[in-house]
Parts: C-alpha cells; structure tokens; sequence
C-alpha cells in the first residue's frame, strides 16, 4: 500500500511557504521589537542580530497568530542551518535547512503519529530514511522526491513485511514479500503488483515455481517440490 508521506511532505512545504511569506510581510509592514537580553531561549516575537563564527546569521524566534513557528539559524534571510519548525496542528520538522528549504538530516514527526527520520532534499525526503505511520507500517530504506524508491524494506503492523525494489512509493522490481500466514513469495513486482511468475515458499519447506495468479495462487504451469 502507498504511504501519505509525499502528501505530508507536500502540506509542510506549503506552510513552509506561509512562513516565508509571513516573514516579508513582518520584515516590510509589522517590524518586530528587538530581544532583549542574551539568552536566545527567551526570545519570542522579537527580532536580533547574533552572527556566529560560522558565519550564519540568527534572527532569533518567529511565530504568528495561526500557531506557525520556527526557531532556528537563518542565511540572507532565509532558513539555512538547523531549525525547528512547528505548525498550527502540532507536526514538527527538526532539521537542517539550506537556502529555505528542508535539507540534509532532519526528522518529521505528525500530530497523528507519522515519523519520518532521515535525509532531505529541497524540501522532500530524499535519500535514507525511516518513515511510520500511524497505524505502526513502518518502511526501511531509500526515498527520491518525497517517494519510496530504490531498494527497502516495509514491515506492516500485521505482521506482513516486502523487501526489495520500489518505484514512486509502489513495489516494483525484484522482491521478496512475506505474508501473515509465512508463506513467501520471490520474484517480480510491477507497479506495486505481484508478476505472473515466481517462486512460493512455505512454512514445511515445499517450494511451487511457475505460473501464479494477481493474487499469488498457484494457478497454469508450475513445479512444486
């Protein structure tokens, strides 16, 4: 089944985009107060200047009414280095940001319970990573464009578990999936289904190889040992 995460992804970076857009309008109409003080964890609703030796400049912490919020370093006005962004429904990316975006190392966590842990690139998940979703599904593996892809391992709740290649979040290539009840298949997959083709191995330690059904049965020409 195809996760939600590149619809996650997707809803961070249009709020992200919100934030970008409050930011100007808080930089050219509402100009926040200065901070006070030293201790930037004390900073809210304010603006200062603190430039580190890496030479990133912080502006301190920024929020609005709409509950967006993001405390973290910022590059010729943009979030760039690590961050903490949070949104109005409570889901929060911790991470790194280059030029606005979400990139390099950083975890996602929903309000509902979706986790997303690993690599970032321009605002999607791109690399390893880890995601889980609420109902406990939990995928291992690589991810291009906010999309499982390239080899992985999913594990669901129930026990079932695929590992192999995937394609846009579909199974798709050489595989190996496992069901409920033990009994695996090994073969092709295409667009997130089973081919006509492979290998069945049950729990006794028979094998069937030959023609299968779109639902895995055994079903034309085949050897069963």
């Amino acid at each position: 089944s195809r996760f939600k995460l590149l619809n996650i992804i997707q809803k961070m970076k249009k709020l992200l985009g919100i934030l970008v857009l409050g930011l100007l309008f808080c930089n050219t109409v509402l100009a926040l107060p200065k901070c006070v003080g030293e201790d930037t964890s004390k900073w809210t609703m304010c603006e200062e200047t603190k430039i580190f030796l890496s030479g990133l400049t912080y502006f301190g912490e920024w929020k609005d009414g709409n509950g967006l919020k993001y405390v973290g370093e910022w590059k010729d006005n943009k979030k760039h280095g690590q961050g903490t962004y949070t949104n109005a429904d409570g889901d929060k990316y911790v991470g790194e940001f280059k030029d606005g975006d979400m990139n390099g190392q950083g975890t996602y966590t929903g309000a509902d319970g979706e986790k997303y842990v690993g690599e970032w690139k321009d605002g999607e998940a791109d690399g390893q990573g880890t995601y889980t979703n609420a109902d406990g599904d939990k995928y291992v593996g690589e991810f291009k464009d906010g999309d499982m892809n390239g080899q992985g391992t999913l594990k669901y709740a129930d026990g079932r578990e695929y590992t192999g290649g995937w394609i846009k979040s579909n199974r798709h290539g050489q595989g190996t999936y496992t069901s409920t009840n033990g009994v695996k298949y090994v073969g092709e997959f295409k667009d997130g289904n089973l081919n006509s083709q492979g290998t069945l191995i049950f729990t006794d330690g028979s094998k069937y190889f030959g023609e299968l059904n779109k639902n895995g049965n055994m079903n034309g020409q085949g050897t069963y040992t």
